[in-house]
């Protein structure tokens, strides 16, 4: 998608897929040092397909210090692209007669999606995106505090990607068959790398916006493809990168 681009690896997760969010925090530091907080871009844009669901009792909406670096980094001058979040499907009663209820779940974006400033995906088919929508277990919003979220979808539902870690250890072959080098797989966490590929695509040929992290994510927002879909689902839409690199 952005062939030119060279890719830094901060891995702050275990083998199981856990981790801690001290170690995000530490991997958000090291880019601004590289940086040199801004005043020496040489990351542009970090993707996080990572997050855990947001707590009120610990912290205001957007405020979770893992947020607040995100917010930092942004202003910094860093593109910054977040999974919404997996949660957006659960049980909607609020009574034991309605306990087995299941639908969409507003207010369930992650952190660190609900930082102001990150572009904040949600899922939508990698085929008929028109026609499925956004996907079932996509995070809705609004946010905690009433902000519109997720800011833009991107194809996230049945991804046939790398089969590595966790997600290959879950698919052990049948005896005769070999392992598989590609898997099907579906989460905002894949929505978001397509996005943070678009973004990268949409650097290399504006370098104008190079270090212009809020006016990416306007561009994107405002050349996105709508779903008529609620906004609290769909955020402004579907990624549309050829529309945004001629939008501007």
């Amino acid at each position: 998608m952005a062939p030119e681009t060279r890719l830094v690896s901060l891995k702050v997760l275990g083998a199981d897929g856990s981790g801690d969010v001290s170690s995000i925090i530490a991997a958000l530091n090291w880019v601004q040092l590289i940086n040199g907080d801004g005043r020496r871009l040489q990351i542009h844009g970090v993707n996080l397909s990572v997050g855990y669901p947001f707590d009120p009792e610990w912290f205001a909406c957007g405020q979770s210090q893992l947020c607040v670096e995100v917010d930092r980094l942004v202003r910094s001058g860093v593109v910054v692209v977040v999974a919404a979040g997996n949660r957006g499907y659960g049980q909607l009663g609020a009574s034991d007669q309605e306990a087995n209820r299941m639908g969409g779940l507003a207010l369930s974006i992650s952190d660190p999606g609900n930082a102001e400033r990150a572009i904040t995906v949600g899922s939508t088919h990698r085929e008929k995106p028109r026609v499925y929508g956004v996907s079932y277990f996509s995070a809705k919003g609004p946010t905690g505090d009433g902000r519109f979220k997720p800011d833009l979808l991107a194809p996230g539902e049945k991804i046939h990607s790398c089969g590595t870690g966790s997600l290959l250890a879950k698919h052990t072959p049948e005896p005769g068959w070999v392992m598989p080098n590609y898997l099907e797989s579906s989460s905002t966490s894949l929505a978001a790398a397509h996005l943070s590929g678009g973004s990268a695509a949409f650097l290399s040929v504006k370098r104008e916006f190079i270090g212009r992290p809020d006016r990416v994510k306007e561009v994107l927002m405002a050349t996105a493809t709508d779903l008529g879909r609620d906004r609290g689902f769909q955020g402004a839409g579907l990624i549309d990168l050829m529309r945004a690199i001629q939008h501007v």
